[in-house]
């Protein structure tokens, strides 16, 4: 079974104005809501694409009720710890036309040391078939190296696991071996302390993230695609199909779903990153997360090209 972590989910609000005026009664012309968090889009993803998983974290008061209902009601199983107080957050986002956004993210209740041991020993119960999902970020009061102790408890029972999550999160856990992680470029950089602008620093920044301890490494470059380094040697630039961009929220995590559902088949690496990018590139063109039709139309769309020393890190744009 898969598990995917959610440590501070969210009702995501979304109010669609022709235009926005500060400081005066403004009304929306549609309404949007989704039940978000990293964690949460790839059990939905994952959903989507007939594989079944579980949402493990940390909910609250009403909110987290509903957030509860409705994965359930999608056939989304859950096994949330339920915090005594506070509620889950909501995040309103103001969307204008001409394209230009903004949000309001909330804060979500307090979690104490008590719950973080309640979640560690969730862990501990995972079997080796298992697989355990750790992205997103955390409350400010979760100590930065929450993952870490979580991959520490899976790698030593021998559970699979990925991380997806900001550089003071994610580089803690290198250590215990994820099977993937998922950076974007600038993530990447963020990560590797400096920026990219070659193939050479590309290939040389996942390539640190490897040596770190990370099995494979699939790199988001919006438009232009990923860079898949593999545990097995592969160096691939894959490209993005054309589409027309509608929202990239949920867009890494869709390619994370892409991902598992076909190395679990036991399908090549460089298979399961094409249908990563397949599965990104679909919620990118999409209002929702991505159905499966909808990805495998785009997975016969994604060309790749083994890297070349004297490759060019535009090449991968042409």
């Amino acid at each position: 079974m898969i598990y995917t972590v959610t440590v501070n989910p969210a009702l995501d609000y979304v109010m669609i104005l022709k235009k926005m005026d500060i400081g005066q009664l403004n009304r929306s012309s549609r309404e949007l809501h989704y039940y978000g968090g990293k964690g949460i889009n790839i059990s939905v993803v994952l959903n989507n694409l007939k594989i079944s998983s579980v949402c493990l974290g940390f909910v609250a008061g009403y909110v987290g009720e509903e957030i509860e209902r409705g994965l359930n009601s999608r056939g989304c199983r859950t096994d949330f710890i339920h915090l005594e107080q506070g509620c889950t957050r909501i995040n309103v986002k103001l969307k204008e036309g001409g394209g230009r956004e903004t949000e309001v993210n909330g804060n979500g209740p307090y979690v104490e040391a008590g719950h973080l041991e309640q979640m560690k020993e969730q862990v501990r119960h995972l079997k080796k078939d298992d697989l355990l999902i750790l992205s997103g970020n955390v409350q400010k009061e979760i100590p930065f190296d929450f993952y870490a102790k979580l991959a520490e408890i899976a790698f030593s029972h021998g559970v699979a696991f990925i991380v997806d999550a900001e550089k003071s999160l994610l580089m803690p856990a290198l250590p215990f071996r994820p099977l993937l992680v998922k950076p974007n470029q600038k993530e990447l950089e963020e990560m590797a302390g400096h920026s990219i602008s070659s193939l050479s620093e590309l290939v040389g920044a996942a390539q640190y993230l490897q040596e770190q301890g990370a099995r494979n490494v699939l790199v988001s470059l919006g438009k232009e695609g990923a860079y898949f380094l593999g545990e097995n040697g592969g160096r691939y630039f894959l490209d993005a199909p054309k589409g027309t961009v509608i929202n990239t929220v949920g867009s890494g995590d869709s390619m994370i779903a892409g991902f598992l559902s076909k190395y679990l088949k036991g399908e090549s690496l460089l298979r399961a990153a094409c249908y990563g990018v397949a599965a990104g590139s679909a919620r990118a063109f999409s209002e929702q997360l991505p159905e499966k039709e909808a990805v495998d139309r785009l997975s016969s769309e994604i060309a790749f090209r083994q890297v070349q020393e004297n490759m060019k890190y535009a090449d991968n744009a042409k």
